[in-house]
């Protein structure tokens, strides 16, 4: 039982770092860290997405 347990522990792990999701977990830990208050989750994506798509990338498209 605890070899499935860490298999499916081990697939949500992936997904979640494939999908991005750890991200907002990391940037409110920080947040909390700081001492500030986070913004909204809509808010951090806005913003990813638009450094995602304004940043610099050395590829043709």
């Amino acid at each position: 039982m605890t070899a499935l347990r860490r298999a499916v522990a081990g697939v949500r792990w992936y997904l979640r770092e494939f999908s991005g999701e750890s991200r907002w977990d990391a940037y409110v830990a920080a947040c909390a860290a700081d001492g500030t208050s986070p913004m909204s989750r809509r808010e951090f994506e806005r913003h990813r997405d638009h450094l995602r798509e304004h940043s610099a990338q050395g590829r043709c498209c």
